[in-house]
């Protein structure tokens, strides 16, 4: 049971568990955080980069997590110094983050689909687990009960009585951008040092966007957060186990129609949560 359903789901739901995460931290802070899918596509190249040049998965992972820092730091500068539309900015990071791993790519390994495989050696085995683990239980206890944590959730539920209380806004608010990009970063690090052997152009494949939903599911708290992601997660293997299943007459389901159902599961699980979930009172406002 453990290595037939329970371990594949906890795979596949790492990268959604960090991801989810970092956008759990930024909207609390008050930052509307659609970007994360860019942040997992620089992750998961950079992090193969370093992995392959290094033979050192765990370098690789670091630099999946700067990677995604760097790219939220481009985020933070527009939405932050220069107010503009956070949806508007979210969506052009994504865009953005798309034409960079074929550019370099392009550049460094004379292809833009995908880089050369990672070395078995160079590739993780179970640690990522054990590192999504650490970093929920760090979140959940920053969460509830440090400082750090109750002020940021303030910058994005009372920010005014933040302000008076002589804690800068602008910089909980830049935290919250930094920690989203460096776990969505880590999150594509996953995917292509953990649940892959290398870089394949666009392998986020909406997970980024997967994650949002599991924040908003989760009702912008970590433990929930974690088992809507668990739940998403199910639903990814089962269409992996489904795959080739006849389920009426004597033809196979159309491979399609089981590969959206991790979408559609998304879908319908929004359908019936948004309107009982309530989001940060400040998110949103800059």
């Amino acid at each position: 049971m453990l290595d037939s359903f329970i371990l594949p789901v906890c795979r596949v739901s790492a990268p959604l568990i960090l991801a989810a995460l970092g956008g759990m931290w930024c909207e609390r802070s008050g930052v509307i955080q659609i970007g994360l899918e860019g942040f997992m596509l620089v992750g998961s190249f950079f992090g193969a980069v370093y992995a392959l040049n290094t033979s050192n998965p765990y370098i690789g992972l670091l630099m999946a997590g700067v990677a995604g820092m760097v790219l939220s730091s481009l985020y933070g500068m527009v939405v932050l110094r220069y107010r503009a539309n956070q949806i508007v900015s979210g969506t052009a990071i994504n865009l953005f983050a798309m034409g960079i791993p074929p550019f370099f790519s392009k550049i460094w390994f004379d292809s833009t689909g995908s880089t050369p495989p990672i070395p078995t050696a160079a590739q993780f085995q179970i640690a990522p687990l054990w590192i999504t683990l650490a970093l929920v239980a760090l979140s959940a206890w920053a969460y509830h009960s440090s400082r750090f944590g109750l002020r940021l959730r303030f910058a994005g539920e009372h920010p005014d009585a933040l302000q008076s209380a002589g804690v800068s806004i602008s910089w909980k608010r830049w935290q919250g951008i930094l920690i989203s990009g460096f776990l969505a970063g880590l999150a594509g690090g996953t995917l292509s040092t953990y649940l892959s052997s290398s870089f394949i152009r666009n392998m986020s494949a909406g997970r980024g966007f997967i994650a949002l939903a599991a924040v908003i599911l989760g009702k912008w708290k970590p433990i929930p957060t974690v088992l809507a992601c668990l739940l998403f997660g199910v639903t990814e293997i089962a269409q992996i186990r489904l795959q080739g299943v006849v389920l009426w007459g004597a033809e196979p389901v159309p491979v399609q129609w089981i590969q959206i159902l991790p979408y559609l599961i998304t879908i319908i699980v929004l359908a019936g949560a948004v309107g009982r979930s309530e989001s940060p009172k400040a998110l949103g406002n800059s």
